[in-house]
């Protein structure tokens, strides 16, 4: 029965995330996961949050299916459900030991704190190990167009994850205080409204602070997937297409922006990919940011150029953090050994990039990230202090056709653009492109599968929320509290036994 309640609460979460985003749906989900992994033995907590996270991730991801078949969508909810279920054994642990004392320790306030600190732990391990993690499908990120959202401004996604869980745990436990006549005067009850009022409080503002950038963002509706082979040149064609209008507009922007892979033959290695953009951005005349392949040595990189008005390619960015299985293959004979047809389709992957994503403009800086690495807490975190006043996210979703995973990643830079304070461009080959202002509200967004441009005069800011002062910090602070509490519970459970046998 616990399975039951587990693979429910998993199979609940994707209505949470878009394209339902029913937000409120992420509380039941959690409180069904959790009841399930407390109301069994510690043992077989393992067995019951495997089933819930697998319930919980092939529920919110199987876009991924669209090109490449079921094998790597089972295969990484497998892989996340077994990270899943180590959390739910230590939450099983704590849960067990902290309700049989009879001290502060056993309230419902620390209860929740702690159960909050092992599940935000738990996604931390899932979004880095191994090869990178799969920062996706934490509880935070179902909360884009939540009134809980703010919380990220204080201590970013996992902060925001920890108060979901927090939430959660204190509604399912808090009854107790009720029906003992106590909710007015409890804890509870005192946590429960601050949970609610902190985001009602936070200052977030879309006043510039830095002066202002004109952008114009493109999105040329090219069939850029990886697998689909089309015409050499005419993804760029597609984006040059989209873009003619700014060649004779009278208001001229101050920065174009292409996607991710919006010039499939590089401009660096080819003459007639060269002369296009070049003759493109002298007509413009503002500097042009677009994606496309590069290659140094034995090298290739997934890269971003920065080609500006009579200099040419005067700065680039390499994606740091290319995805596993998809960009690159980690461990590539072992993998092949067990399913060489998969591996055999990338067979040559992308280097890691280590240049930072800083674009400097005359008037100022700004950062860009490329495609998953949204998701990732460090990229945003050291642009931002790294001085970018404007941030960028291209992208191609082509991959994954009329899926929601753009809009699963549009929700995720809704959230980094509260998050870092900053107006977030988040411009795809075919959509979900979108301008985000600092307060999560979405300026323009663009159809998706239609060639068209987001033009806008953007505020540019250099203030430093809290999120990214302290946000990491908060996290490993986190973590630490988390492996001590394991440690302690596991300990203080041995020494009982031994007291017990020694009598």
């Amino acid at each position: 029965m616990a399975c039951l309640f587990g693979i429910a609460g998993g199979l609940i979460s994707s209505l949470a995330y878009p394209d339902n985003a029913i937000w409120i749906a992420i509380f039941p989900s959690i409180a069904l996961i959790i009841y399930a992994i407390t109301s069994v033995t510690i043992k077989q907590s393992i067995l019951v949050g495997f089933v819930s996270g697998f319930a919980f991730y092939a529920s919110q991801i199987p876009w991924m299916t669209v090109y490449l078949g079921p094998v790597p969508w089972l295969a990484l909810s497998f892989l996340e459900a077994t990270i899943f279920a180590l959390g739910a054994w230590a939450i099983a642990l704590s849960d067990s030991y902290l309700r049989q004392l009879k001290t502060t320790f056993s309230s419902t306030v620390f209860i929740a704190l702690a159960i909050a600190s092992l599940w935000t732990a738990r996604e931390w391990l899932a979004c880095n190990f191994p090869y990178g993690g799969f920062p996706w499908s934490r509880v935070a990120l179902s909360q884009s167009n939540s009134p809980l959202a703010p919380w990220v401004f204080w201590g970013g996604d996992s902060l925001l994850s920890f108060v979901l869980v927090f939430i959660t745990v204190l509604l399912m436990l808090g009854w107790r205080d009720l029906a003992r006549g106590l909710w007015r005067k409890s804890l509870t009850a005192f946590a429960l409204i601050a949970t609610i009022l902190v985001p009602v409080v936070t200052p977030m503002s879309n006043e510039t602070e830095a002066g202002t950038l004109k952008v114009a963002a493109v999105q040329g509706n090219a069939k850029a997937g990886l697998l689909v082979a089309q015409p050499r040149g005419s993804i760029l064609r597609n984006h040059l297409d989209a873009s003619e209008s700014l060649r004779t507009a009278s208001d001229k922007p101050d920065l174009v922006i292409w996607p991710e892979n919006a010039a499939d033959s590089s401009p660096l290695a080819n003459t007639d990919s060269k002369w296009l953009i070049e003759d493109f951005v002298s007509h413009v005349g503002a500097p042009l940011m677009l994606g496309t392949i590069t290659q140094r040595g034995d090298e290739i990189f997934n890269s971003s150029l920065l080609w500006q008005p009579k200099l040419g390619p005067t700065d680039w960015y390499d994606k740091k953090r290319p995805v596993a299985f998809g960009e690159y293959v980690p461990d590539r004979a072992f993998w092949r050994m067990l399913a060489p047809e998969l591996i055999d389709l990338i067979p040559r992957g992308y280097s890691f990039g280590t240049r930072d994503g800083i674009f400097e403009l005359p008037s100022t800086k700004v950062g860009t990230m490329i495609c998953f690495e949204v998701a990732v807490d460090d990229i945003s975190r050291d642009l931002v202090h790294s001085g970018a006043t404007l941030l960028i996210a291209q992208t191609n979703n082509s991959d994954f056709g009329r899926t929601n995973e753009s809009t699963q990643q549009l929700a995720i830079a809704r959230l980094r653009a509260i998050e870092t304070g900053r107006v977030f461009v988040n411009i795809s080959t075919v959509g979900t492109s979108a301008i985000i202002y600092p307060n999560g509200t979405i300026s323009q967004q663009l159809p998706t599968y239609q060639a068209a441009m987001m033009q806008e005069e953007l505020p540019l800011r250099n203030s430093i929320t809290p999120a990214m002062a302290i946000g990491g910090s908060l996290e490993t602070v986190n973590n630490f509290s988390a492996l001590a509490q394991i440690a302690f519970v596991v300990f203080m459970r041995f020494r009982g036994r031994r007291v017990r046998a020694s009598e």
